[in-house]
């Protein structure tokens, strides 16, 4: 806890010196009554108190829910300024406190209809907005993400490919950092392919895509960060929203999402209930020949995965003053799947006789618990921009993955019976300070420190039921896997603007402590690690319509839970994927150049990026002369990725909306492994295009095209991905309500078809996660209209300061 003295003693000072100050000893109160020309009171309005010798921000508050508002004040010549949504700003002069309350009486507010009008037109809130280490996307505009989960949202996004697997990759490459609401989160957990499938997409705001992070953010994840982003508002009075979908093949669920703000104090609450059903089928064929044994033999799987998830948070904004709020957050996941499977292979000799046919079945239950609570705290001072913010969360992740086998065969047809046991659980703690100091006009400066403790433990056996019924276990899937995470960092990041140019610099440092044994083998391994993380980022803009981004970044990826674990799940008799305790993490040199073009009807933003990684993990296959397959990960070799980027969206009229966005892009990877040069030298592409129109100003149809070429891998190829998608959506209820109705996966071809090739092996393999999907989701709109949701987008960051 050392480590955390400095931190919270400075956090202790600053507030003890800003209370001070705030806190006047003596003190008058300033109050009246706003109202609309129409004599109406005006609620929650924006009340702000400035000094009349400098302008600096004194205090204020939010009119109540009659009009009403009062604050205290010490005396002194101040100036108050009014603003609120649809009407226009108002200067109070000499609001003069000098030795008694003050009530200024009725205070009138004049209506603004340009405002009001600019807002109706142009308040939709665009699906892409560029930041200059980000780009933001708000999901709901999406007809394809309405009712879909965290997975399906992250594989419509541009850059961004999720395989059939769940496996999530930024710009073709898997390691990428996922997180909640810009932290590392327990929601993502052990298996962030899974979790995904469990967060219902209604609870989603945006995505954020981070390809070259800034020192601010975590080092972790080679290619970018991917930040999902949960909804939150803090809108005055209750407001919200209801969401229930179904679908087939069975997909059902519920979510609302609700917010009450009253003066000081504003609650959220959002709770999502889903049930799916995702039948997979795949088929593969393997073939073995060397000088002493061959072998060939088929496999056909069938796979149902079905579960119930329960998400539910509630939180609390503490608002004391205008400088000082507080917030905390308790979120609770529970869920359970239950699987089943059947693997049937096909033994054959290399005359194509059939001389075997064995049958694996499995039947699966997972259940999952995930309890977060967070404390944070934000400091805002007089000067414009300049705060400190405190974060704090612990996390607690519970899984059991129970499994019982049956495998027979038609020689055999007792066979044997297997049951695996597999137990995760994980305890975490965070906690972050950072500091913004306004410099100048448009500069400023930013520090921070973070500390983040990480305990996993992991529990494997399988068992097998010898010929007296007892089980017995194998030694050799057998073990207990401890992982302990100890990862300290601190940054300064410094900005400021010079004409038309923008630039901003960073350095982080981070000390990696991380220890791995296995107890039952007695084998540890400790790896402690310190880094320098230098970030720069520069935009120009060339006109009003116009600008450059350049950008350079230095980062880590370090080995997750299950790359190290020399274990993993018994479904597969024939074909095991095994962790490496002994990987390092991987190192990139990550450079990027964009440029965006806003045009009268949309915009173009390209990039051109350019990797250089060191110590490359990849998934090595390798079989023995029984045809069993082991696949493994292994530091392998060095990388270069190089590729082009585009995102286009176009308007060809008010009615209709285009998007497109491709990476096109070449990888080279080579490396040494049991003596042998293993590369690649891949050109590749990714793609998705999407049509929306509007009828009759409240129908919306949307179909949308995506595409992954053809790759090659250090031991084969991948073949390319299609699939098409539909949605169909009509505003209800006067524009409370929507319902949308949908297809994923048109033409059910959405399969992964991969091919694998060493001397003596070759290997074919196509599977299918889940087919194709019809669902229809009714959404209602709790005191927030579609048009009153568009004006917030467009004008309403007033109701939050």
């Amino acid at each position: 806890m050392r480590n955390f003295r400095l931190p919270f003693f400075l956090l202790l000072l600053v507030n003890l010196q800003s209370f001070a100050q705030e806190e006047p000893a003596e003190t008058f109160s300033i109050k009246g009554k706003l109202e609309d020309g129409d004599k109406n009171p005006v609620l929650f309005a924006n009340v702000a108190l400035y000094s009349a010798k400098d302008s600096t921000l004194s205090g204020g508050i939010a009119s109540d829910d009659k009009g009403f508002f009062e604050f205290p004040a010490a005396p002194g010549n101040y100036f108050l300024k009014i603003t609120y949504l649809t009407l226009d700003e108002k200067i109070v002069p000499n609001v003069n406190v000098a030795s008694q309350n003050l009530d200024l009486g009725i205070i009138s507010l004049k209506s603004n209809s340009k405002v009001l009008e600019e807002v109706l037109v142009r308040g939709e809130k665009s699906q892409m907005e560029l930041q200059l280490d980000k780009r933001v996307f708000n999901v709901g505009k999406d007809l394809s993400n309405i009712g879909s989960n965290a997975s399906d949202i992250l594989n419509n996004m541009p850059s961004v490919t999720v395989d059939v697997e769940g496996n999530v990759a930024l710009r073709g490459s898997q390691n990428v950092r996922i997180l909640i609401d810009g932290k590392q989160s327990g929601m993502i957990g052990l298996n962030p392919a899974e979790a995904l499938r469990q967060i219902p997409g209604d609870l989603i705001e945006s995505i954020e895509i981070i390809t070259n992070p800034s020192s601010r953010y975590d080092a972790e994840g080679e290619v970018g960060i991917l930040n999902i982003v949960m909804k939150k508002n803090i809108r005055y009075g209750l407001n919200g929203s209801f969401t229930a979908t179904g679908g087939y093949p069975a997909n059902f669920g519920g979510s609302f999402n609700l917010n009450y703000r009253r003066k000081k104090v504003n609650l959220i609450a959002n709770y999502g209930l889903m049930y799916r059903e995702g039948p997979g089928r795949g088929n593969s064929r393997q073939e073995y020949n060397s000088a002493d044994t061959s072998f060939v033999y088929e496999q056909k799987t069938a796979r149902t995965r079905s579960g119930t998830s329960n998400n539910f948070m509630v939180g609390l904004d503490y608002f004391l003053n205008n400088f000082n709020t507080i917030t905390a957050t308790v979120s609770y996941r529970k869920s359970m799947n239950n699987n089943r499977s059947q693997l049937d292979y096909m033994d054959y000799d290399f005359n194509n006789v059939l001389t075997q046919t064995v049958t694996r079945t499995e039947r699966e239950t997972e259940p999952r618990t995930n309890i977060e609570a967070a404390l944070n705290y934000e400091k805002k001072f007089d000067k414009k921009g300049q705060s400190l913010t405190f974060n704090s969360k612990y996390i607690i992740s519970d899984e059991t993955e129970s499994s019982r086998y049956h495998e027979f065969s038609n020689l055999d047809p007792a066979g044997i019976m297997q049951r695996a046991f597999n137990t995760e659980d994980e305890r975490t703690f965070l906690a972050q300070l950072d500091y913004i100091q306004p410099i100048g006009k448009d500069g400023k400066i930013e520090a921070g420190l973070k500390t983040s403790i990480r305990l996993l433990d992991n529990d494997f056996s399988v068992h097998q039921q010898d010929e007296r019924m007892d089980w017995i276990i194998l030694d050799q899937y057998d073990n207990r896997f401890a992982y302990d995470e100890k990862i300290h960092a601190g940054y300064v990041m410094a900005s400021n603007q010079f004409g038309k140019v923008f630039l901003q610099a960073g350095l982080r440092g981070e000390y990696s402590d991380i220890t791995t044994e296995l107890k039952k083998t007695d084998e540890r391994n400790h790896r402690g690690y310190f880094n320098l993380f230098p970030s720069v980022h520069m935009s120009y803009k060339l006109q009003d319509a116009q600008t450059v981004q350049l950008s350079y970044s230095y980062r880590l990826s370090r080995p997750n839970f299950r790359d190290l674990l020399p274990f993993s799940n018994f479904s597969d008799s024939r074909v095991f994927r095994a962790g490496n305790p002994l990987l390092n993490p991987e190192f990139t040199h990550s450079f990027e150049a964009g440029h965006l073009l806003n045009m009268p009807k949309g915009s173009l933003l390209s990039s051109i990026y350019y990797r250089h990684r060191l110590g490359v993990v990849e998934n090595i296959t390798s079989v023995d002369s029984t045809g069993f397959t082991t696949v493994t990960p292994v530091n392998l070799s060095t990388g270069d990725s190089y590729g082009f980027e585009f995102n286009l969206t176009y308007d060809p009229a008010p009615w209709w909306k285009l998007t497109g966005n491709a990476n096109i892009f070449r990888a080279i990877n080579e490396g040494f492994y049991n003596d042998k040069v293993l590369k690649s030298d891949t050109y590749s592409w990714t793609s998705r295009f999407s049509s929306r129109l509007t009828l009759f100003k409240s129908v919306d149809f949307q179909s949308s095209f995506n595409y992954r070429a053809p790759r090659r891998t250090t031991q084969g190829r991948d073949l390319a991905i299609y699939f098409i998608d539909l949605g169909f959506s009509k505003d209800i209820l006067k524009g409370k309500a929507t319902v949308t109705a949908s297809v994923r996966d048109l033409l059910n071809s959405q399969k992964r078809r991969s091919i694998v090739e060493n001397a003596g092996y070759y290997s074919r393999s196509e599977f299918q996660w889940r087919a194709r999907q019809f669902l229809v989701t009714f959404a209602y709109r709790l005191n927030r209209s579609k048009e009153k949701e568009r004006m917030d987008n467009k004008g309403g960051e007033g109701e939050e300061d």
